[in-house]
């Protein structure tokens, strides 16, 4: 799983600055973590999302952004609670789920958001 910084998000996910309508640059969907190193329920998610991107690897981008080092990422999609999990499908829209979701429920997710089974 990587980081994202706000250079590589804009390089791997939506380069915000030159585009105003969203467009993903991603080859595969993905899914990015807003965390922070001191939150519990973080911490619970974090092992699940490790053993999802080597049970979905070549098929979903798995990130995660740290909302204390890139603050104004969190700011711009209006971060208020975290853990806050973006799923990004290869077209459409984004969907975002707040607080600590089971394994299964990023498996429907999965599926019914990224298209990926």
């Amino acid at each position: 799983m990587e980081h994202l910084t706000m250079d590589t998000f804009r390089e791997k996910i939506f380069d915000f600055e030159s585009k105003k309508e969203w467009e993903y640059n991603g080859e595969l969907p993905s899914v990015i973590d807003f965390y922070a190193d001191w939150c519990g329920p973080c911490k619970m998610v974090a092992p699940v999302l490790e053993e999802l991107s080597r049970e979905y690897e070549g098929k979903v981008n798995i990130y995660k952004i740290n909302t204390e080092k890139e603050q104004e990422l969190a700011a711009m999609f209006g971060i208020k609670s975290i853990p806050t999990i973006l799923f990004i499908p290869k077209e459409g829209s984004p969907q975002m789920a707040a607080g600590a979701l089971p394994k299964q429920s990023f498996i429907q997710a999965f599926k019914d958001v990224l298209h990926v089974h």
